[in-house]
């Protein structure tokens, strides 16, 4: 707690002032010092704040003014004539100080009590349980004063020192009393490490769990009820420990560690919701230690009890203003990371949608070229019998119509290839027509009826073509059939162009 304070402020005038106040805790008051804009210089004013904050001697120069103030809970520490800006840190320091005050006050009476203590024990020669428990009882007020901040600490490390000095004096006199507690704390910790070691035994022959378990509970409750050497007692009660872990690893397993990776926003998103709530906590506590301390001080026995509670009280009261301070602002900052996560759910949803249409496209695709190969596969069979069909005949009527073979040879090829490559146009169009299907309207794929009806375009054209194929087949068999009929008829008139009508023109010639 800062028993002096620095800050600007202003005069009746609203002249500028550099305004120090030194909390004096004896006299129970205020000194107010005030320093006009004139002699506060920048280098005076660093002084104050970097050396007279900290007890360090600093010379004020003349013309400065001095102000003593009682320390009132209903009085202000500035006197009308002073404004400063920092109201709320004048507020806090007067409710602090009157607590200071009155901590102080609960010190000097501790202080002395505790003097008393020390000279009855200086003056024993043996140990004395009577005075071992005065001691006891009066550390537990301490401690108890400690709990609820009564005391600062610095005054509470001083009482704590000093009782430890005193208590190890007892403990010195009860040294010899102590080694008859080693020799049963001893026997006693053999005979409970005995029962650790066959339970252990029980454990790695597999024995029935629960028994086990309920055994080292009945173990763990005598244990509590005995009373041990500080050594003893650490290091039996380790060995409890080892033995119920050992036991829940066996019966549940090992607990699995998180080893997931949050993100940078969502660890910082949860370090907000965690701070919040501890917030809201230290809140409620305070609002209950208010409600407490009111209690009590409406219960105190004295009139200095009652007035430290009362101070508390409004330590605490103004405690809570600025905690709330603090919690409105991680709330803002809760409703900005919950936009910003929000946003990020927002992308990570697009990249996850991105990545199934090109796996759907991926799969599309691959499923129409494999297709496409298998027609293709099964078109170019079709033409290589073509091909042979035609060169069977070829080799058939080579002698006889052998230009009129080759052209109808070619006419065949080349209308089988061009019903192919048409097929191949076909089905790339189709293709090229699916792909961007796929990219508009890749949720309902699988559902939409342009993709249905693509699909059954590339099969018609495929069949199309197969149909084509098949009639020029035929158009080709009935060609050559055609042309055998033709030869047959068409070959005996030759024969008798060829022969002479009579005998006269033979003779004739010959004669001739």
């Amino acid at each position: 707690m800062k028993r002096k304070i620095v800050l600007w402020g202003q005069n009746e005038n609203e002249k500028k002032l550099l305004i120090a106040l030194e909390l004096m805790t004896k006299e129970n008051s205020v000194n107010v010092y005030t320093f006009n804009e004139e002699i506060a210089t920048e280098e005076f004013y660093n002084q104050m704040m970097d050396e007279w904050r900290i007890d360090k001697e600093v010379v004020f120069p003349e013309g400065h003014e001095t102000i003593v103030r009682e320390l009132s809970i209903t009085e202000d520490l500035l006197p009308e004539s002073i404004k400063v800006q920092r109201t709320d840190l004048i507020n806090r320091a007067k409710a602090e100080w009157h607590f200071a005050v009155l901590s102080s006050k609960l010190y000097e009476l501790y202080k002395s009590e505790l003097e008393e203590l020390k000279d009855r024990i200086e003056k024993l020669t043996s140990h004395e349980d009577g005075l071992w428990e005065e001691m006891k009882g009066f550390w537990s007020k301490v401690q108890k004063q400690m709990f609820e901040k009564n005391l600062f600490r610095e005054h509470a490390d001083k009482l704590k020192e000093e009782t430890n000095r005193l208590f190890s004096e007892l403990k010195e006199l009860r040294s010899k009393a102590n080694e008859e507690l080693e020799k049963v704390s001893k026997q006693r910790y053999e005979a409970f490490s005995s029962r650790l070691d066959e339970i252990a035994e029980k454990v790695d022959k597999g024995l029935g769990l629960s028994p086990i378990f309920e055994e080292l509970k009945k173990i763990q409750s005598e244990f509590r009820k005995e009373v041990f050497t500080r050594s003893d007692q650490s290091k039996l009660w380790k060995r409890i420990d080892e033995s119920f872990k050992t036991v829940k690893e066996k019966k549940y397993g090992k607990r699995a560690t998180d080893s997931g990776n949050m993100s940078r926003l969502d660890r910082r998103y949860q370090g907000l919701i965690d701070a919040i709530a501890k917030m809201d906590a230290s809140i409620s506590r305070d609002k209950k230690d208010i409600s407490f301390q009111s209690k009590r001080a409406e219960e105190s026995d004295g009139q200095l009890e009652m007035q430290i509670r009362q101070a508390k009280v409004k330590m605490v009261e103004e405690r809570i203003n600025s905690k709330i301070e603090k919690l409105n602002e991680m709330l803002v900052t809760k409703t900005e990371l919950d936009q910003k996560i929000e946003k990020e759910k927002l992308k990570e949803n697009k990249l996850e949608k991105k990545k199934e249409i090109e796996k759907l496209k991926s799969t599309v695709k691959e499923k129409i070229a494999s297709e496409i190969k298998e027609k293709k596969e099964s078109l170019s069979e079709e033409e290589e019998k073509l091909k042979e069909a035609a060169e069977a005949l070829n080799e058939m009527k080579h002698k006889k119509a052998k230009p009129k073979k080759e052209t109808l040879m070619a006419a065949i090829t080349a209308t089988v290839g061009e019903a192919v490559e048409d097929m191949v146009d076909t089905v790339k169009a189709v293709s090229q027509v699916v792909g961007e299907k796929v990219e508009e309207k890749v949720e309902d794929l699988k559902e939409n009826v342009e993709f249905k009806d693509t699909m059954d375009k590339v099969k018609d054209a495929i069949a199309e073509v197969k149909e084509k194929v098949s009639e020029k087949v035929e158009e080709v068999k009935e060609a050559f059939d055609q042309e055998d009929k033709n030869e047959e008829t068409e070959a005996p008139e030759e024969i008798v162009k060829d022969k002479p009508t009579d005998s006269n023109d033979v003779i004739g010639d010959e004669e001739e």
